[in-house]
């Protein structure tokens, strides 16, 4: 895990490059899937989910609309219950959305009441968050279907709708069968009635 120090001139330190960075270069960090932590140099606090909140709103300043899901996944698993939930949302995602809507809406206004994000700025920022969360449940259950199908096929096992195929298959096979062997029959029959008519000529 890259560790930032953030100072209290509120510069932000990495201690793996030994440099400074900005907000925008730690957004880069995390959007090419680096796991990091920002705590305080004095105290030692976690101050991981205020750095990232502080990220999502730049960003959306910059360019509205914008909001990286990689920021938003960093920001959930600032702590234990929310990472909890989050999972819960991967596992299925539209099912567990409220759990986490409700936690995410918890995190901001705790950190309305610090005083580390000014009201307004925590009412767009939950906006922005519970649209993300949802667009990225959506996109998450989609592509867990995907890579099922493909698991499935890997291993030699058919889809549902493969099985449906095959149901279909079989049953249309069986009725061929049967229409074949109704047709074998009446014609055997048919045989017989003439055998039998041949016998009465004679």
């Amino acid at each position: 895990m890259l560790i930032i120090k953030r100072y209290p001139n509120r510069k932000l330190y990495d201690t793996e490059k030994k440099q400074y960075v900005t907000l925008d270069k730690i957004a880069i960090l995390i959007q090419e899937g680096k796991d990091i932590q920002v705590i305080d140099h004095s105290t030692g606090e976690d101050l991981t989910a205020v750095t990232l909140s502080q990220i999502i709103f730049e960003q959306e300043k910059k360019q509205s609309g914008f909001v990286p899901k990689n920021v938003l996944a960093g920001l959930v698993q600032a702590g234990g219950d929310t990472l909890s939930a989050f999972k819960n949302a991967l596992t299925s995602p539209l099912d567990a959305l409220p759990d986490v809507d409700l936690e995410i809406e918890r995190r901001i206004k705790k950190l309305i009441q610090e005083g580390k994000l000014a009201e307004e700025q925590g009412r767009n920022l939950l906006e922005q968050l519970l649209e993300t969360s949802r667009q990225t449940a959506k996109k998450t259950q989609a592509g867990g279907e995907t890579y099922l199908k493909k698991l499935l096929s890997k291993r030699g096992i058919p889809s549902q709708d493969e099985i449906s195929r095959l149901s279909e298959q079989i049953d249309n096979l069986a009725a061929k069968l049967e229409s074949l062997a109704q047709s074998k029959t009446e014609a055997a029959v048919e045989e017989g009635h003439a055998g039998a008519d041949d016998q009465e000529e004679e």
